[in-house]
């Protein structure tokens, strides 16, 4: 699932969370929610100052509500999140609030998968599940399952239906198709605030996607001296998960009336497609900018290694002349595979299964070695790009 895919899902989820005209679930109407229908509102913009304060979110609300919001911009270092809407309405005798909480993230399987900033979890859960664990860190009692509101079960069951049957090109060129899950839920939970009994609601989106990693070629790095090594990678499954919750709480015999204002139409939380795009445009080259310093890095290190290696073997030519010689039998064997392979399909369906896997095919004009490396990359040195068989454009 590609970046911008993945932080439309998120956005999607949280407008789910925040309001209830179904209307506005759809992918083409994103960040262009109806206007509020409730009398007595506001609207408290949260801009990103990382991105010239533009306006990344908005919540409406009961006029005289006390609201708190900020964006918190995620990264690899929190379990590889995007950025996060996080915000809370209090009512004016602080009794009641709705919040939306910091995203949930966990990943699981046995490729490589995020690590910091991640969730104790292993394996898959529930979205019902996972608010029994939401309840037990709020210190509330977990009273049982609550009905989903209308909007929300509606287009949970519209993203399901997207993502139930794969897109056919996966199967046609015999690649494992991504599985998504996606769930909502919401949870009834109760605690006391000194004498007061106090009601709550928890609603959760979840979304997973599991992704069937097949062998790769990667660089060997036990021998950072001698020229690359290369060696085969097994297949591998990680899944990654993404749960935004969020939670109302009132004194008992008011949660139901706190329950309409927030759920009528045009209430709560609506993301803003603008900032969501310069967003998704700036990570992509951040994204771009890190890689190529890394390759620029390593190419450097690897000059400067190969002019050591250079001054070595100077003293040992029939050593060096051997061991070209065999490099240059295996770039021959590599050519030949190389061309076979490119006689067995068409060029346009490899360039698609690139495009389809965010990637990109090189070959190193030194070598005649055929790399695939993440399409955000730009090819430097001595790399040149090639269509995803092997053939020059």
């Amino acid at each position: 699932m590609t970046m911008k895919v993945r932080f439309a899902l998120v956005l999607i989820a949280l407008t789910l969370l925040g309001c209830k005209d179904p209307a506005e679930f759809s992918a083409a109407g994103l960040g262009e929610g109806a206007t509020s229908t409730v009398s007595g509102t506001r609207t408290e913009d949260v801009s990103d100052d990382t991105l010239n304060n533009i306006k990344a979110f908005s919540v409406t609300m009961p006029a005289k509500w006390k609201f708190q919001g900020v964006l918190l911009q995620g990264g690899v270092a929190l379990c590889d999140s995007l950025a996060s809407q996080v915000w809370r309405a209090t009512s004016p005798d602080g009794t009641s609030i709705v919040e939306q909480m910091p995203q949930l993230l966990w990943a699981y399987g046995n490729g490589p998968k995020p690590v910091k900033g991640c969730l104790p979890l292993n394996g898959p859960i529930s979205a019902q599940d996972l608010l029994t664990r939401v309840a037990a860190t709020l210190h509330a009692e977990y009273i049982g399952p609550d009905q989903m509101p209308d909007a929300m079960a509606k287009a949970v069951k519209q993203y399901q239906d997207a993502f139930a049957h794969p897109d056919p090109f996966y199967a046609a060129h015999n690649l494992p198709a991504p599985k998504y899950k996606i769930e909502g839920a919401a949870a009834l939970v109760r605690f006391k605030r000194g004498t007061t009994e106090m009601q709550g609601r928890l609603t959760a989106f979840l979304q997973c996607v599991e992704t069937t990693h097949a062998g790769v070629i990667q660089i060997d790095k036990a021998h950072p001296g001698r020229p690359l090594q290369m060696g085969p990678v097994p297949q591998a499954t990680v899944n990654k998960c993404t749960a935004n919750v969020t939670y109302m709480a009132a004194p008992g015999n008011q949660l139901a009336g706190v329950e309409r204002q927030w759920d009528a139409t045009g209430m709560g939380f609506k993301p803003d497609k603008d900032w969501g795009d310069a967003w998704v445009k700036r990570k992509a080259q951040q994204g771009q900018a890190v890689t190529d310093a890394m390759i620029k890095s390593s190419w450097d290190r690897f000059n400067a290694q190969q002019k050591e290696i250079a001054h070595t073997m100077a003293v040992q030519q029939q050593q060096h002349d051997q061991f070209l010689a065999t490099m240059q039998a295996g770039t021959d064997r590599s050519i030949a595979n190389a061309n076979a392979a490119r006689n067995a399909r068409s060029t346009a369906a490899s360039d698609v299964v690139d495009y389809a896997l965010d990637r990109q095919t090189v070959m190193d004009t030194n070598t005649g070695v055929i790399h695939k490396i993440p399409d955000q990359v730009t090819p430097g040195g001595t790399l040149q790009k090639v269509h995803g068989d092997g053939t020059p454009y």
